[in-house]
This record gives C-alpha cells, sequence and structure tokens, in this order.
C-alpha cells in the first residue's frame, strides 16, 4: 500500500466519522437542518458517514486497484456534483470550492494511481 492511499482512505474514514457518529455537526457543517422529523440525521449517518466510513475502510482492506479506483471514481463523482451545485445552485463559493478540490485531489491521486 502506497503512503497516498493510506492517507487518502484515513481521511474518508475520518471524514464519514463525523456524518456518522455527529450528525448533526455535520449537517450544521454543510448548511443542512432536520425540519420536521430527524430523517436527515438518518441520511447524514447513512451517506455522509456509513458509506464514506466503509467505503474507506474497504480499500484498506482489500488493498487492490479496484477497490482503490471505486474509491477515487466515487471521490470523482462528489467533485462533479460540487462543480455542478457551484454553476448552477449558488452554493456559498468557498465551502463548496474547497471541498470539492479536496475531492477532487482525492479523486485523481486514487485515479492515477490505480487506473
Amino acid at each position: 500500500m502506497h503512503l497516498l492511499d493510506l492517507i487518502v482512505a484515513i481521511l474518508t474514514v475520518a471524514f464519514g466519522a463525523f456524518g456518522f457518529l455527529a450528525p448533526r455537526y455535520t449537517a450544521a457543517a454543510l448548511d443542512l437542518a432536520p425540519q420536521g422529523s430527524t430523517m436527515g440525521l438518518s441520511e447524514m449517518r447513512a451517506s455522509v458517514g456509513g458509506l464514506f466510513v466503509v467505503a474507506g475502510l474497504a480499500a484498506l482492506w482489500l488493498n487492490a486497484p479496484a477497490a482503490w479506483a471505486m474509491l477515487g471514481f466515487a471521490y470523482a463523482g462528489a467533485a462533479t456534483g460540487r462543480l455542478i451545485s457551484l454553476l448552477f445552485d449558488d452554493p456559498p463559493k468557498y465551502k463548496c470550492a474547497a471541498f470539492g478540490a479536496i475531492e477532487a485531489v482525492m479523486a485523481a491521486i486514487l485515479l492515477a494511481r490505480h487506473l
């Protein structure tokens, strides 16, 4: 395993842990707020939390080029979503661009190394 792979996987698990273990904090950091029910917290734990925790752990466990590339594709999809949002949604520019840049760098590292 290359050091860059390890760093990306650890960051993936760490970022996901916030959504998984602290969904209210994560929702506030992402400018999201539960309204009328707590289903939004469930979504934070699932899609922002557990999904990334397990994806990062799976890449570490499998340590196979396809696993690392798939994690890279997930980050590429996230970065693309941020770009589309910047073009069409008028989000907070700095926050959206910063998150997107982190996702794009992580995608580039993994895809360049494992495709």
